[in-house]
């Protein structure tokens, strides 16, 4: 409790709610597409390819525009690129609730939807460079929270398009989204403590570490999962198990609800315990699951794995978060960027390969075989990262130790 305490004291709140805030509801409409994606396939009649395309499209978006976000967060300020960010947001809501008359407009505003995706490298270092190091994962962690706008999204989604038409789904998005808008205009503050902005030059350079890559590749399966998962299950729960839309849409609710609320308490932990050496239970436990999953049980089975799979991703995107401002203090803003697209990336990539194994195959299961063999990848990585580290610090002590004796 007193560690709570001293949290709460030692940033400013206003600023944690309203990037809280404005990630939740960017988040919820990011996903907005996936959550309509029953409908809508209803509408045009899709193949398993043109499906797992169709809700990977605004995720491919947020994943391209996270990098330019970041960047321009940090040189211009996180609230100056929020602002504008939701300001753009509104474009391809209205877009899809006045037209989205075809599966090519539908691919092109969903792209657009994109920028609400990119919010994540805006929010973030906004609320955590208020808050010193051994809090920032669990600032980053409450911020990072807001995907459970996806909660809102697939809950209340779905019933809309029951009752009025998917194209109204947009149209109502609009309302949260100004309200956040306002919130977010008369609470958010820039941090006193913001690094200056530095040349483009030293923000390209986090390019040639091999940590920018290596976390990248880890974000891109577990928050490409958790978002992946989010714009697929619809369509998955429908095709392989024959529930109705709506009943689909409460079994993602779910899912979701699971994954998006213990983000938090995955950089808590991970302030604790140590990021890596969460994650590499994390992971390994991940592959386990995907696998389960890959058998197709019985609908409820089923739903309790992927309840159990995104809850390891909602963890696994805090305690990941919790080691990035440590190795990156001073580029945290572009370095989120840069590790948020790949992120975005797997999540684009994961309803693909679902798509495209039941085409080819006839069965989802060699998809989810496949995402979980990649898992396997990761642990052995984060298995030699840790291990790289390690050594890397005993030889600097070791150094100063021989200096000290000189």
């Amino acid at each position: 409790m007193s560690n709570l305490k001293d949290f709460f004291k030692s940033g400013h709140l206003p600023t944690l709610i309203s990037s809280f805030l404005y990630f939740d509801i960017s988040f919820m409409i990011w996903v907005i597409v996936g959550a309509t994606s029953t409908f809508i396939v209803q509408d045009f009649g899709l193949s398993p390819v043109e499906k797992g395309l169709m809700v990977g499209i605004p995720v491919l978006g947020g994943s391209l525009l996270r990098i330019p976000m970041g960047l321009l967060a940090d040189r211009f300020g996180g609230k100056r690129m929020g602002i504008i960010g939701m300001l753009l947001t509104m474009i391809p809501l209205f877009w899809g609730w006045l037209y989205g008359n075809s599966l090519t407009e539908v691919q092109a505003f969903g792209f657009l939807l994109g920028i609400a995706g990119a919010s994540f490298a805006v929010a973030l270092p906004l609320a955590s460079r208020w808050y010193p190091p051994k809090h920032q994962g669990l600032a980053m962690g409450i911020t990072g929270a807001g995907n459970s706008g996806t909660v809102l999204a697939t809950l209340f989604a779905p019933r809309i398009a029951e009752a009025f038409g998917w194209h109204a789904v947009f149209g109502f998005a609009l309302i949260p989204l100004a309200v956040a808008f306002i919130f977010f205009i008369v609470f958010a503050k820039e941090s006193p403590t913001s690094p200056k902005p530095q040349k483009l030059s030293e923000y390209l350079a986090i390019v040639k570490v091999k940590e920018t890559w290596i976390f990248s590749f880890f974000y891109s399966l577990s928050f490409g999962g958790f978002v992946g998962l989010t714009s697929y299950l619809g369509i998955f729960f429908v095709d392989q198990y024959g529930v109705n839309k709506v009943t689909a849409g409460d079994f993602v609710t779910l899912t979701v609800f699971a994954g998006s609320f213990v983000r938090p308490i995955g950089g808590y932990i991970a302030d604790r315990l140590g990021g890596m050496s969460l994650l590499i239970k994390l992971f390994l436990l991940a592959a386990v699951v995907l696998d389960l999953i890959g058998i197709l049980p019985s609908v409820y089975i089923a739903l309790a794995l992927f309840i159990i799979a995104m809850m390891i991703f909602g963890i696994a995107n805090g305690a990941l978060f919790q080691v990035i401002p440590t190795r990156f203090p001073k580029e945290v803003g572009i370095v989120t960027g840069f590790v948020g697209a790949a992120g975005g990336l797997g999540g684009f990539f994961l309803p693909n390969i679902l798509g495209t194994f039941k085409e080819i195959t006839g069965t989802y299961a060699f998809g989810f075989w496949w995402i979980g063999t990649t898992y396997l990848v990761a642990l052995a990585m984060l298995v030699w990262l840790k291990n790289s580290w390690k050594r890397n610090k005993n030889r600097v002590e070791e150094s100063v130790l021989d200096e000290n004796a000189i």
